[in-house]
């Protein structure tokens, strides 16, 4: 799987996780939504994502 094809899969991931755990665990959970959030934007206006870097650490091919 190319790089940016398994970022998109694990930031829907870690999405549909973090909404999950805000309905059956503890509302509090919303915070890692919005941290995900903020990320994404954050990494259009940069382009820099820390889960790229990490990514390209452990081996993925662009």
């Amino acid at each position: 799987m190319k790089l940016n094809a398994m970022l998109r899969l694990i930031a829907g991931m870690m999405l549909l996780l973090s909404l999950a755990l805000t309905e059956f665990v503890h509302a509090h959970w919303i915070w890692l939504s919005v941290f995900i959030a903020v990320n994404l934007m954050q990494s259009a206006f940069t382009n820099w994502c820390p889960m790229i870097t990490l990514l390209k650490k452990l081996g993925v091919k662009e």
